[in-house]
């Protein structure tokens, strides 16, 4: 390729320069190739998470500062009139003058505190005593049941030599005002001779009365009073005969006749429970 280049001193402005190209007439030994653009692909850059890629990102070498006159400069607004917050309205008076000390009124002010917590404190034993009261006193005994739990016996009622039936805790309840007969033949009664052995004297703390349950130690039948062998009680069920101290003596039942709770409150007045 030759390359001409033409200047004139007197035209050069209205001149300009060109060149011309001109083809080689000589043959290349080579022929040519085609040379096809291979694109590259540039991997994204990765996010950094790890402790050592977060550490690669870090600046390592000195800081420099660089100031001119028509280069960028930051600029800060800042500005005094902030307001911060004191909590005017939380803050109690006495602690509101910032030239006395807080220590001064510090007794009066937890004598404050200290009482309003003991009265919290008052009116919630307060309330749970009378919430644990209603539901213990609804979980108890009703009054129909306590009236059924003692029951009242004049003794004046009963005649000598006879015995009376009631109704205690939905069972029958033998009341026997025994005779003096009655009771100096029980006191003689050999025990070695007995299924259940237990004196007269220990199942009457008065002689003359007999309290007894009326319901039979085999199949809780009724006994029947002043019937069987021996004067006292007897079962219609199986055959089983008590005497007239409610022992035992005679058939299948295994134990004496249960002896309820009770108290002589007096000479004419029994309290059974």
């Amino acid at each position: 390729m030759n390359t001409f280049l033409s200047r004139s001193v007197n035209l050069s402005n209205h001149l300009k320069a060109t060149s011309q190209a001109i083809a080689s007439h000589t043959k290349g030994l080579i022929p040519a190739v085609i040379v096809t653009e291979e694109k590259i692909e540039v991997p994204p850059p990765y996010e950094k998470h790890t402790n050592y890629s977060l550490n690669k990102s870090l600046l390592t070498s000195q800081l420099r500062v660089t100031s001119s006159i028509f280069g960028p400069h930051q600029i800060r607004h800042a500005h005094t009139d902030i307001k911060y917050p004191d909590f005017t309205l939380e803050r109690k008076d006495v602690t509101k003058d910032t030239t006395v000390s807080s220590k001064d009124s510090e007794g009066g002010r937890r004598a404050f505190t200290y009482l309003v917590a003991a009265g919290a404190g008052v009116a919630g034993a307060y309330t749970a005593k009378g919430l644990v009261t209603m539901f213990v006193s609804s979980m108890s005994a009703s009054a129909d049941v306590l009236a059924m739990a003692k029951i009242e016996v004049k003794l004046t009622d009963i005649p000598e030599g006879k015995n009376m039936t009631f109704k205690w805790r939905g069972k029958p309840l033998f009341v026997r005002h025994r005779t003096q007969q009655e009771i100096d033949a029980e006191a003689s009664v050999d025990l070695s001779v007995l299924r259940d052995p237990q004196p007269d004297s220990e199942r009457a703390t008065r002689p003359q009365w007999l309290i007894l349950l009326g319901v039979c130690t085999h199949l809780g039948c009724v006994p029947i009073a002043n019937a069987g062998d021996f004067g006292g009680y007897y079962c219609p069920c199986h055959g089983s005969h008590y005497d007239a101290s409610g022992r035992i003596r005679k058939g299948p039942a295994p134990l004496n006749l249960e002896i309820p709770i009770h108290e002589f409150v007096d000479d004419d007045l029994l309290v059974v429970g």
